[in-house]
């Protein structure tokens, strides 16, 4: 039988923490790298598709709140539950040096399915 269920389409948000803002300039590329694994991490998720992404650190300066407006949002259709829940637990075992990639960044998965417009 073949499976018919659609994707999850995901919107994941992303916050810059004050952890991030706090460390000296020195050391802030070594949680760039880490916010690369994290993003590849997502992306080599099987059944990951990114549909699309948007960085608003040009007009959003300095953290973000506890809700909206986020720093970053990752439009992806996962398989299932399970995907998105592996993508969101990359902050636990991504690590920047002695820290876990939580310290730097908070993430937060909105689950829906696809809004079908319809034809006229």
């Amino acid at each position: 039988m073949t499976d018919t269920r659609l994707p999850l389409r995901v919107l994941l948000c992303g916050a810059v923490l004050q952890g991030f803002f706090d460390l000296p300039s020195t050391e802030i590329g070594k949680v760039w790298t880490a916010t690369g694994e994290l993003l590849r991490g997502i992306r080599d998720i099987p059944g990951v598709a990114i549909i699309g992404t948007i960085d608003d650190d040009q007009t959003m300066v300095g953290t973000s709140p506890t809700g909206w407006p986020w720093t970053f949002y990752i439009l992806a259709d996962f398989p299932d539950r399970d995907a998105v829940v592996a993508a969101c637990n990359l902050l636990r075992t991504i690590h920047v040096e002695e820290y876990r990639l939580w310290k730097y960044i908070r993430l937060e998965a909105r689950l829906g399915r696809e809004l079908v417009i319809p034809e006229l």
